[in-house]
């Protein structure tokens, strides 16, 4: 009796192809920290072709790193250069956080304005995530007269764009301290000026934030959640192994919003010698789509100081509406998920 083989070929063919199509992409493991040093107050831009993470990073401007899965990250260069002339800014280039906008990119960076000595806020563009970001204006974003960094931008689901910041502790003092607060504000179609007047939403009041006369409420970062407003931030100073992270909820972008009675969220424990300083993170995804917070910690965790490098750990929301996130993890593989 003759055998139709070209029917078994088909059929184990249609077997594979099926198999193929049911095999899942093998995991991606981390390790903090990840392989991105002296790189502080990092931001991370999910893009259709991968990721680019931007940070405090130079002198002369800032450094930019891409991947595709966020945990191999390949250096891109300068992608903006603070050198150029015309430049409103002449040091402390600091927490770079990138836009995409109607088909261009708005990098948002802190500065130090030279008609004054004092410290704002800056925006440049792009065709493209890599750069090259040209100020837009020659001038800061917006002068309320007091210094200010950390600008964050958060696009809401009705597509208002808000604009959140730190009013720097260098020209604030409140009862005889120095502090920093969370202000923020409407901002224009165009991205390029604020559309209201700015709103204090956060200042140092918890016990955990209380390090002498000097107090910080910084690095602001808003995410929403069941229609939730999360506002993270960081206290404490940078160079201090207590820096952490909190949050604060509201029912709407600019507050009122009441802190969380168990902050901080993201701290180094006394068990924990290796991590020292996690603070001043981005809020990102995986390609699946589950949240990842990208931070820094300090690369010699027994002195602090100004030298950070990158950290990344599973950041969710428990039944009760609280967040949290899943570290700081240090030298455990997890998987990227």
């Amino acid at each position: 009796m003759g055998h139709d083989y070209s029917k078994v070929v088909v059929v184990m063919i249609a077997m594979l192809l099926s198999l193929g199509s049911c095999a899942k992409e093998p995991a991606v493991y981390y390790s903090n920290p990840l392989g991105v040093q002296n790189a502080a107050d990092p931001f991370v831009l999910k893009t259709d072709d991968g990721y680019y993470c931007y940070a405090t990073s130079s002198s002369r401007g800032f450094l930019a790193w891409r991947s595709t899965n966020l945990v191999d990250w390949e250096a891109i260069g300068i992608v903006f250069n603070a050198m150029r002339s015309g430049q409103w800014a002449s040091a402390d280039f600091w927490a770079p956080e990138v836009v995409a906008h109607n088909g261009k990119y708005y990098l948002y960076y802190s500065g130090r304005w030279m008609a004054n000595g004092s410290l704002r806020i800056g925006v440049a563009i792009s065709e493209s995530p890599a750069g090259p970001f040209i100020d837009a204006l020659g001038r800061p974003l917006f002068d309320q007269g007091y210094a200010v960094i950390d600008a964050h931008v958060f696009s809401d689901s009705n597509g208002q764009k808000y604009l959140y910041y730190s009013r720097d502790c260098s020209e604030n003092t409140v009862n005889g301290n120095n502090e920093s607060h969370i202000y923020g504000a409407l901002l224009a179609d165009d991205l390029l000026s604020l559309a209201g007047e700015p709103v204090l939403l956060a200042q140092p009041e918890q016990a955990w934030e209380d390090t002498g006369s000097w107090h910080w409420n910084e690095a602001p970062f808003v995410i929403k959640h069941d229609n939730d407003y999360y506002l993270l931030y960081s206290a404490n100073h940078f160079a201090m192994r207590s820096y952490s992270v909190g949050y604060a909820v509201s029912r709407a972008p600019l507050g009122p919003f009441v802190k969380y009675d168990h902050n901080p969220v993201l701290y180094a424990p006394p068990e924990q010698a290796e991590v020292s300083g996690p603070g001043h993170l981005c809020v990102t995804s995986s390609r699946s789509g589950n949240l990842y917070a990208v931070y820094h910690i300090h690369i010699d965790s027994t002195t602090g100081g100004g030298a950070r490098q990158l950290a990344i750990d599973p950041l969710g929301f428990r039944a009760d509406g609280s967040l949290y996130i899943d570290g700081p993890s240090f030298g455990q593989q997890k998987a990227i998920r």
